[in-house]
């Protein structure tokens, strides 16, 4: 969830610096051992990023052509909108608690100038739609209320980074290296920048990989056994083929039809295949009351109208283990982990994430939220801008105790 136009880099400030600085405390050596894991009985910790993680930003920003092939993502009961804040649900990650003690010099975390992020413009050869001074895709337009220029890229580059710190350095959680028959064939739908199936085609240099999006933004140079398509995942699927393993992440916000989206996968999922989805349930939740009668609060309100006045239900990634069931897969596997905002919750690990999780949030707040309260709720682009500077006044004040949820669903299909 999302930076506006008018957050300003602090010279000299890369958003590469954001990542070597993180990654240093990442490989801190006395990571406290009673720190955040996931809530499973299948426990999976926070650990350190591996050492193959790619660089945060792998856009070639020498040579913006033409992906080598055509790039995919659309009914389901509208929600009414979900409550702003929610007394958390017990947190999963039983040490998620307030640290009552964080100062802005923590050394825990760091330098705090390290929050800043720098936008480097490159010309493109793609038609995208200009709105309010972001870019948006073409082809299916207006499906989609978040951009995808260069700005956007680097948030989920960051976001990329920010789900292989939770997920210990691994891109993936289904038992693949188990898998009966081996690796060959791999979908990963709604790919955004490319970057997840970069490095696991980097990974698996002998399985085939395909990604599919909307937007074709991902860069040419690539491993040889990866390719990119210009699809919209919510049509009916026609690979001449089916996957050993199909992949999503972060595609809460992407469909109308969520379960359109599964039961594709399931079809096109071998037997034997694995189907997993990495997310972030929507809204925030807030471990008190300490986000009542905020700005936050109002945004997140205006954003969860919005949404059920589109006809889409963002709420919907605490429902993915039910809909992998009813799809049809069995074996289903649920892990819970939190993502807090900002760096109020004790412990170097929960602050790590925190402050990747703030950066993230910070830097696609404008994007997230200017098309879809323009077009969904008529507000005016003033509005919402004077709107986000409270919100991020709020995110940056460290004092509002909120988190979100994460889910990593996967499933095999029978065989």
């Amino acid at each position: 969830m999302m930076a506006s136009s008018e957050d300003k880099p602090s010279p000299g400030k890369e958003i590469s610096s954001t990542v070597e600085a993180l990654t240093t405390i990442t490989h801190s050596k006395d990571l406290e051992s009673n720190e955040p894991a996931a809530a499973s009985s299948d426990e999976h910790s926070f650990g350190p990023a591996s050492k193959n993680v790619a660089p945060l930003s792998h856009h070639d920003e020498s040579a913006a052509g033409t992906p080598s092939l055509p790039i995919s993502q659309t009914g389901e009961p509208i929600s009414q909108g979900a409550p702003a804040s929610e007394i958390a649900e017990t947190p999963s990650v039983a040490a998620l608690s307030v640290d009552n003690e964080e100062r802005d010099d923590d050394s825990a975390i760091g330098d705090p100038s390290i929050y800043t992020t720098n936008i480097s413009a490159r010309s493109s050869v793609y038609n995208f739609v200009f709105e309010n001074g972001r870019t948006y895709h073409s082809f299916r337009e207006g499906k989609y209320e978040l951009p995808n220029d260069e700005r956007e890229q680097d948030r989920l580059d960051l976001q990329h980074h920010l789900f292989l710190l939770t997920l210990g350095g691994e891109l993936y959680n289904a038992p693949l290296k188990d898998l009966p028959g081996g690796l060959h064939n791999v979908l990963d739908i709604g790919t955004g920048t490319g970057i997840w199936a970069i490095d696991f085609a980097s990974l698996f240099p002998s399985a085939n990989v395909i990604g599919t999006d909307l937007s074709p933004i991902q860069p040419d140079l690539v491993p040889p056994n990866l390719h990119f398509e210009v699809d919209d995942a919510e049509d009916p699927w026609l690979f001449s083929h089916q996957f050993d393993y199909i992949h999503g992440r972060a595609l809460a916000t992407c469909f109308k039809s969520h379960m359109t989206v599964i039961k594709s996968a399931f079809n096109f999922t071998r037997p034997g295949g694995y189907f997993e989805l990495q997310d972030c349930v929507v809204p925030f939740r807030c471990m008190d009351d300490s986000m009542k009668g905020t700005t936050l609060e109002r945004w997140v309100d205006l954003i969860m109208q919005a949404t059920a006045r589109i006809g889409k239900d963002w709420t919907r990634v605490k429902k993915y283990k039910e809909y992998l069931e009813e799809a049809g897969f069995e074996d289903i596997v649920e892990k819970k982990y939190e993502w807090p905002v900002g760096t109020w919750a004790k412990g170097k690990k929960a602050k790590m994430l925190g402050l990747w999780y703030r950066e993230d949030l910070l830097s696609g707040l404008q994007g997230f939220t200017m098309a879809l309260l323009t077009r969904a709720l008529g507000m005016s682009t003033v509005e919402v801008e004077v709107l986000l500077t409270g919100v991020r006044e709020d995110i940056k004040s460290n004092r509002i105790h909120i988190y979100i949820p994460v889910r990593v669903v996967y499933g095999r299909k029978p065989l």
